[in-house]
């Protein structure tokens, strides 16, 4: 065998299991030889029935005349010289199916000069891939940029666009910074510079507030996520732009309720108690100055009616206290078994044995701070019992697995809820049968400890058994918002 043969054949037994589409063509664009990639790309079953055709049927005028004389322009340089050639073009199978290429000219190894190799590298997935980012892209609840390795905007989503207030085609070119306040600037391009080196999928300015520029000339707190976006031409940098002025608001509310909140128990604690020990001190001497006087009954029984009210508004201060701390969420948690837990709790309520008491439990152990979840529990558990309107009653306690949350249920089959009050009985000091104890706090700090932990409780009537039925929402898996707290 010729050294020639020898050369062609060997470029034949690479080219045949080539995960891309190749053709030997001589100088007229003919096919002397195709692989099977290339076959099956085209929609031929044998790569040999494209032997002796033209290379340029299967593309566009346009691009088979550009061919043409690429081939003309290869042919005509020595072999040592000849330039390779690469375009993107659409190709027509046999079916009428079009797809993207990149057509690649180039020289064929050793002695094999009288033929080109033409690459045919399929961009039907990348066009896929393409299109489906800029849906994402698009249609992202977030702004979104692409920007590239000079910081120059490349694109732009609608969310982004409306969160700084401008139309898209306006920020399209312009540089990053244009969304940045002045006295970021600086530092901007040093960290740009520094991503750029080395560039990683994080959180742009974690630890400390960041804030952009709206077209208004209005700064607005925002949150950055940074990531490298593959391109085979240049670096490209995707940012994910969340505005969280709604949130810093909620966190200014809260920080605000918060400190009026600590101010009002520091107030109840030593403002409120130190005059009513006063009054109480006061009534104690008064009864020991008359310790020898025979009093009238009456007014021996308002010297009662003064201490019990005196007693009763230090309770009520104790209890705004357990309430304004019920606010802080526990961070000690435990595995915590529920029928334990529900044993514990109705151990604690004191339920007279004139009552039935079912237990339902159907989930695992929960991974939560014991004292809170405790704590509420008994204090359905009591209010089943305190508000039933009758000695003997019924009560239901049931736990189940909901999503994320352990759901436990307390029903009683008492006198239920008056319509129109669900709401209102969680109100601080709103007592929901006034002829029983208490000064109406129970509930509205069950609900308060609930909600600091992430959980929430509500309730209906009736209910299963025909009276009031509570529900406690506790979340057995915390957000990562919960956890940061």
């Amino acid at each position: 065998m010729t050294v020639a043969l020898q050369n062609q054949a060997d470029v034949h037994v690479a080219l045949t299991h080539a995960p891309i589409g190749a053709m030997i063509i001589d100088r007229s664009g003919v096919i002397s030889w195709a692989n099977p990639a290339l076959a099956a790309m085209l929609g031929e079953n044998d790569p040999a029935a494209l032997r002796l055709t033209l290379a340029f049927v299967w593309l566009s005028q346009g691009d088979a005349e550009l061919l043409q004389q690429m081939l003309e322009v290869f042919f005509a340089a020595p072999v040592e010289a000849r330039p390779s050639w690469t375009r993107v073009v659409r190709i027509k199978a046999l079916e009428g199916m079009e797809q993207t290429v990149e057509l690649t000219l180039a020289s064929s190894p050793g002695e094999f000069d009288k033929r080109a190799i033409l690459y045919f590298q399929s961009l039907t997935r990348q066009a896929v891939a393409e299109k489906r980012f800029s849906q994402i892209f698009e249609n992202l609840p977030l702004g979104a940029l692409v920007v590239d390795s000079r910081q120059r905007i490349v694109q732009v989503n609608a969310a982004l666009a409306a969160e700084f207030g401008y139309p898209r085609e306006d920020l399209v070119g312009q540089p990053l910074e244009t969304l940045l306040p002045p006295r970021y600037r600086e530092a901007h391009r040093e960290h740009a510079a520094g991503y750029v080196q080395a560039p990683s999928s994080r959180m742009m300015g974690s630890g400390r507030d960041l804030t952009g520029l709206h077209r208004s000339g209005q700064e607005i707190p925002i949150e950055i996520a940074l990531t490298k976006l593959e391109n085979g031409a240049q670096p490209m940098f995707m940012a994910i732009v969340s505005d969280i002025s709604s949130r810093k608001r909620g966190e200014s509310a809260l920080q605000q309720t918060n400190a009026q909140l600590e101010e009002f128990t520091y107030v109840a604690s030593h403002d409120l108690r130190s005059p009513l020990r006063g009054i109480a001190d006061l009534v104690t001497w008064i009864r020991e100055d008359l310790s020898d006087v025979a009093l009238p009954e009456d007014v021996q029984h308002n010297f009662e009616r003064i201490s019990l009210r005196i007693a009763r508004a230090e309770r009520m201060i104790d209890d705004l206290l357990d309430y304004a701390r019920a606010g802080v969420r526990e961070r000690h948690t435990e595995a915590i078994s529920p029928a334990e837990l529900v044993e514990e709790a109705l151990g604690l309520a004191l339920v007279p044995d004139s009552f039935s008491v079912e237990v339902d439990i159907q989930g695992g152990d929960i991974i939560a701070p014991r004292a809170p979840l405790a704590t509420s529990l008994r204090n359905l558990i009591g209010n089943a019992v305190k508000h039933h309107g009758s000695r003997v009653g019924r009560i239901r306690i049931a736990m189940r697995e909901e999503g994320r949350f352990s759901v436990f249920t307390v029903d009683d089959d008492g006198e239920g809820i008056t319509p129109g009050n669900e709401e209102r009985i969680f109100k601080l000091f709103h007592r929901a049968s006034p002829g029983t104890s208490g000064d109406g706090v129970g509930l509205a700090f069950t609900r308060r400890m609930i909600n600091a932990h992430g959980g929430m409780v509500t309730v209906r009537s009736p209910g299963a058994l025909g009276g009031a039925s509570f529900e406690i929402h506790w979340p057995r898996i915390l957000l990562k918002e919960n956890e940061d707290d």
